[in-house]
């Protein structure tokens, strides 16, 4: 893993932190991290991430938001929780890494992995449609949209006979439910870029 160097922004003098920004739009307290770094060891993918979990709180915290929003940590971030359960300040990380996401595609900054923004879009669109993660009509999309229609097919046979992936997306509960949160969110943000303009 790769570390890159925190440094406190000099064109951040005056106005609101970083962090007081993160904490309006998420709600979580980013300047409560201390720096543990329990995030980082249980993190199942701290290992691709050129900012550990801990640092990005960290930098979060002294103004490095044109370094984060570059990262590839944001958008390798599995939102898995397991850094969320560990900290003791009981911070949601992958919370405040959607957040950062969300400014990087606000502030047009292109992800420093290829095609992580298509990954996003279509994992998000996938629960819109389905409820719950489809993988495998989110790794044939990905593949076709990514250009690499064949790109770990020798792994589908094996994964399907162990039902690891069903052919069709299950049926889900309260499908129409999470349809109608993807709207209402929409909605929010269709206000919100009104307000601003």
């Amino acid at each position: 893993m790769s570390t890159t160097t925190l440094v406190i922004d000099p064109t951040v003098t005056t106005g609101v932190s970083l962090a007081q920004v993160v904490e309006e739009q998420c709600g979580e307290k980013v300047r409560d991290c201390y720096q543990c770094g329990k995030c980082s060891a249980g993190c199942p993918v701290v290992y691709a991430m050129d900012v550990a979990p801990h640092r990005v709180l960290r930098a979060a915290q002294l103004n490095q938001k044109d370094m984060l929003l570059k990262s590839t940590t944001i958008w390798v971030c599995a939102s898995c929780h397991t850094c969320a359960t560990r900290c003791p300040c009981e911070i949601d990380i992958p919370k405040v890494m959607d957040t950062f996401r969300r400014m990087a595609i606000a502030e047009k900054v292109r992800p420093s992995q290829p095609n992580a923004l298509l990954f996003d879009r279509l994992f998000l669109k996938s629960i819109e449609l389905t409820g719950r993660l489809y993988e495998l009509g989110l790794v044939g999309f990905f593949n076709l949209l990514g250009k690499q229609p064949f790109a770990n097919m020798d792994l589908a046979p094996a994964m399907m006979l162990k039902g690891k992936i069903p052919l069709i997306p299950s049926r889900l509960k309260g499908r129409r439910e999470v349809s109608e949160i993807f709207k209402r969110v929409e909605e929010i943000e269709e206000r919100g870029t009104r307000n601003e303009g």
